[in-house]
């Protein structure tokens, strides 16, 4: 009997949309989700202090992966999950100031991964030295052509300025860099700002995930404070969008009193549906009055906000809540005390959708969605 009571009241609770002093997070039609945490396995990727390969920096073994492995890009490959994280060793002294690589892990079920013991992208002696050393190379997105050339998006970070640089490759192991995006645009005016972020949109063709043309055009979604957009015909050389005074154009911004108050980061390759282009994005909540007080000031949480498919700078619908937010003990404690589920990476694997996050800027976890099964978000502090 007092187990029929307590179903029951659980059950005219999640009615009433209230459960344990939360809110049940229900999603739009047109977002990816609720993403569920599989039981015991995250985080999926941690530090591991056995790793050294011979810096051409340092000229010296260095232990590369051994502080932190966080923020991951993920594609498929020949029918597998490969995750490409950021690592940092020990040098340095904090977020920023450390040596960023790209590691690579790959999957047969997008949980347990095997690893290489060498980064595959990172600081060298090369055309772009003075880009990335000493702060490396950080926060990937990746996506394919349909022809099999994968296109990596990542920061480069010299510890002055960041730039959102460009590299190719074929194995996703030995990479071409051809340095920063927008190098070459407006006489090279953006090459100069602080560039992060970038999420190439892509579609599903016969359940791959490749990235798409609209109107004849290549489309990059970029930015950590706003969301801007650029354009590209090689994939390469990208030109942002700008309004008549030329000046980037802001497609969406921070709300005061939102989960996105202080910023709205650029998440995983954006994709076409039926609906739209779906961006995920990050979102920092703002500390004090600015912030939305149902979460911890400086978090990450995880929003989507949806364009339109023919005009990808026009905005159609936007999340009020996150979809996604801190709420493991790993995705709250590490090098960024303020919890952060910081999304990079979303794969279209065997009909689901796997989203691989950084938790707290040192461990690398994942969430799967089943689109047969779509259920609501993570649940919200009442307020």
């Amino acid at each position: 009997m007092k187990n029929f009571i307590k179903v029951f009241i659980i059950t005219v609770l999640l009615a009433a949309d209230i459960v344990h002093g939360q809110t049940v997070n229900k999603l739009p039609d047109w977002t990816f989700g609720g993403f569920v945490r599989p039981a015991d396995v995250n985080p999926v990727i941690s530090p591991d202090s056995t790793s050294t390969f011979f810096c051409p920096m340092n000229k010296r073994q260095v232990d590369w992966e051994s502080n932190d492995t966080f923020n991951p890009a993920a594609t498929i490959k020949n029918g597998k999950i490969v995750v490409l994280y950021r690592a940092e060793d020990k040098a340095g002294r904090a977020i920023g100031k450390r040596t960023s690589r790209l590691g690579y892990a790959e999957s047969t079920d997008g949980i347990t991964f095997k690893r290489r013991k060498e980064p595959v992208l990172y600081p060298a002696e090369d055309s772009q030295k003075a880009m990335e050393w000493p702060g490396g190379c950080e926060d990937p997105r990746v996506a394919v052509t349909e022809d099999g050339l994968y296109v990596i998006i990542y920061t480069q970070w010299n510890q002055d300025k960041a730039r959102l640089g460009i590299a190719t490759s074929r194995d996703l192991l030995k990479w071409e860099k051809h340095g920063p995006a927008f190098k070459n645009a407006y006489g090279g005016k953006f090459n100069e700002i602080w560039s992060k972020s970038g999420s190439i949109v892509t579609k599903l063709v016969n359940d791959k995930q490749v990235i798409a043309k609209i109107n004849g055009k290549y489309w990059l979604y970029f930015g950590e404070a706003h969301v801007n957009v650029a354009t590209s015909t090689d994939l390469i050389n990208w030109e942002p969008v700008v309004d008549k005074n030329q000046d980037l154009v802001n497609l969406i911004s921070p709300r005061k009193g939102f989960f996105d108050s202080n910023l709205t980061e650029c998440g995983p390759p954006a994709i076409i549906t039926d609906k739209g282009i779906v961006l995920l994005y990050n979102g920092k909540n703002d500390k004090g009055e600015d912030g939305d007080k149902r979460f911890t000031p400086n978090s990450y949480c995880a929003g989507q906000v949806l364009f339109d498919k023919n005009d990808p700078t026009k905005v159609l619908a936007r999340l009020d809540v996150p979809f996604f937010r801190p709420m493991e003990s790993f995705e709250k404690s590490g090098q960024y005390v303020a919890g952060t589920v910081f999304i990079e990476g979303m794969v279209y694997f065997k009909k689901k959708w796997l989203l691989y996050y950084g938790c707290a800027d040192s461990r690398v976890g994942v969430a799967v969605f089943d689109p047969k099964k779509k259920g609501p978000g993570d649940p919200l502090p009442v307020r």
